[in-house]
């Protein structure tokens, strides 16, 4: 069995892992980063719309600096966020979207004099100065109280990627594609490496570090409709879950997306309403609007998601063969428009849809995009529990998101915390010694082995890892999608210990061998299941509205008795629901909760006596 050794390895060769490694080689440290697939074809390629920096270059962007990006971020995330973090983030913005600059990324740029632009489907005229020609342009947002989003077209993420990659290939970083990580090497105090699988040949491989991170990106897959990609299962996440010690922050906080495309529901970007895009009804009537007045369809994603699916509940809704629907209106805007800066967009609905952006409507409902829970960290980056674990990107609860993050504030998280959390992790290598122990690896090596072999054999039972993963997915919609109850949650909960005990019995009907979708699915379902059991079982108790976290029978923001962080853990490998504690929010405070100016919402003060 091979064992390779580096200083530094990266779980995951997406846009936080490639950037922290970046760091990391410029630090005259070793770095390979782990992938699934090549790494331009990350999901962080998939990101359309762009990154959030305060560079105020667009006339539409004057007066903008990292104060008014940080107030617009600790109010989207609905005084959910840990403020410190969200200030490191702001201020690091714009440096880091000009390093990006300068190392190729092909900006859209401030072009002079008088232009058009589109705001709930009324035309305006601006004009941007002369003397700001050339400079980095941006694209309106939902939450933002100015233009800020960066960007490339609508293919941000690839263009990004790609000089990303090429950064990696320049520094001397190495990327293992086709290989996927399915055990930590940690004695519970300190991580040592993984143990992975490589997905060509079956074969195990001990990866050994002084540094590890976790930047595999979200968990979307454990729910059954969701824009990411099928590699977004949470599979790196399972493997600190199954430390006992690692816990995962806020798993309750699931962000979903206004414009899923019906029926596959890949995204379509946020940049197609912020570019002046509107939402129809059955009546092709715009409605946003009736319900915030001020930022229509341009408020946060989790208050656009909430009115979208009420408005199709009081029987407004497209109906469909897949389920019902609202329409998405970028017409106005033009053919040269649609097909030059939302380019993917006309392609997407071309390709996927048969439908012509130019000339018809995009079918579209709220659809889970992204996971504000991850694993917790501090805001060096470091990972709870595990000395020598770190996490960046969507995988962490670094937590300048809260409870709803704004589009393009995580595409910018993920350069901006992979240079911040690199940098530590350089810092942490510079001053550290480890010792492998043998006996340690090799136990984990066997472990790894024999699920494998159990797996094949059918030593557990004989239960179809599809048929229980579509258990897990069904109850997590049924029970802890947008709008979420009591009744919903307990019966989600329970439906998924069951499902937990069916996990454990799985058995493979293909030999297992090479290339096999069928084990590597099985090999990370029980540990899906205990994610799926975090979200559900943190939304049930906690007894709120907050942000993406929506409970009908608590529609109160609850700062008296919830302004606090979830940590979940799964203790023992025997238990049947995680176990819960609590944390501040943050233990800085610029600005004290207050109203975020827009979403309908009442607030329990945190200066109220408990009755």
């Amino acid at each position: 069995m091979q064992t390779i050794y580096t200083d530094f390895l990266v779980v995951g060769a997406g846009l936080a892992g490639e950037r922290s490694a970046v760091e990391a080689a410029e630090a005259g440290f070793s770095a390979i980063c782990l992938s699934l697939v090549p790494a331009r074809r990350s999901h962080s390629s998939a990101a359309q719309g762009g990154m959030q920096a305060s560079l105020g270059n667009s006339v539409m962007g004057e007066g903008d600096c990292p104060d008014v990006h940080f107030a617009d971020t600790v109010k989207g995330s609905d005084w959910g966020c840990d403020q410190e973090v969200a200030r490191l983030f702001a201020d690091a913005a714009p440096i880091e979207m000009r390093r990006l600059a300068h190392w190729g990324v092909p900006w859209n740029r401030v072009v002079p004099g008088k232009s058009i632009y589109y705001k709930g489907g009324k035309q305006f005229e601006k004009v941007e100065a002369q003397e700001k020609e050339g400079l980095i342009m941006a694209r309106s947002f939902g939450g933002t109280a100015k233009w800020r989003t960066c960007y490339t077209s609508d293919g941000t993420g690839h263009a990004v990627m790609c000089t990303m990659d090429n950064r990696c290939a320049e520094k001397g970083v190495e990327v293992h594609d086709k290989t996927e990580a399915i055990g930590l090497i940690q004695d519970g105090e300190t991580c040592y490496g993984v143990v992975a699988r490589c997905l060509r040949t079956g074969e195990l491989r001990v990866y050994l570090s002084k540094a590890t991170m976790i930047a595999s990106g979200g968990f979307g897959r454990i729910y059954p409709n969701t824009t990411n990609a099928v590699i977004c299962d949470g599979g790196a996440h399972t493997l600190c879950v199954g430390t006992g010690v690692v816990p995962m922050g806020n798993m309750e906080a699931v962000q979903f997306h206004p414009t899923g495309i019906v029926p596959t529901d890949i995204l379509v970007t946020e940049g197609c309403r912020g570019d002046g895009g509107t939402l129809l009804d059955v009546d092709e009537k715009r409605f946003m609007d009736i319900y915030e007045p001020e930022k229509a369809e341009l408020a946060s994603r989790d208050v656009v998601s909430r009115w979208m699916t009420h408005h199709m509940r009081e029987g407004h809704g497209v109906k469909s063969p897949y389920g019902e629907h609202l329409w998405l209106d970028i017409r106005h805007l033009g053919a040269e428009h649609i097909t030059g800066k939302l380019r993917e967009v006309y392609e997407i609905c071309t390709s996927f849809l048969g439908v012509d952006p130019i000339h018809q409507l995009i079918p579209v409902r709220p659809t889970q995009h992204y996971s504000m829970g991850g694993v917790r960290t501090n805001k060096d980056g470091a990972a709870y529990g595990l000395k020598g674990l770190f996490a960046a990107g969507e995988a962490a609860c670094w937590d300048m998101h809260g409870f709803n993050r704004l589009g393009g504030n995580s595409l910018a998280e993920t350069v901006v915390a992979g240079g911040i959390i690199g940098r530590k992790v350089a810092e942490y290598l510079a001053g550290c010694e480890t010792e492998f122990k043998t006996a340690l690896i090799n136990d984990e090596v066997r472990k790894q082995q024999t699920r494998i072999d159990d797996l094949i054999s059918g030593a557990n039972g004989s239960e179809n890892v599809y048929k229980v993963r579509a258990a897990m997915q069904d109850a997590l919609h049924k029970g802890a999608n947008i709008f979420r109850t009591q009744d919903g949650l307990e019966k989600c909960v329970a439906s998924l210990q069951e499902t937990l005990i069916r996990a454990k019995k799985v058995g493979l009907r293909s030999n297992g061998k090479g290339v096999n979708p069928e084990l590597a699915a099985a090999l990370k379902l029980e540990g899906q299941v205990r994610m799926a059991l975090m979200v559900a079982y943190g939304a049930l108790m906690r007894t709120e509205s907050r942000g993406s976290h929506n409970r009908e029978d608590f529609p109160a923001r609850n700062d008296r008795d919830w302004l606090t962080r979830t940590l979940a853990y799964w203790k023992k490998p025997d238990d049947t629901l995680p176990t819960l504690e609590y944390e501040p929010a943050t233990s800085v405070v610029e600005i004290p909760p207050g109203d975020r100016g827009y979403g309908k919402s009442e607030i329990i003060s945190a200066d109220d006596k408990k009755e």
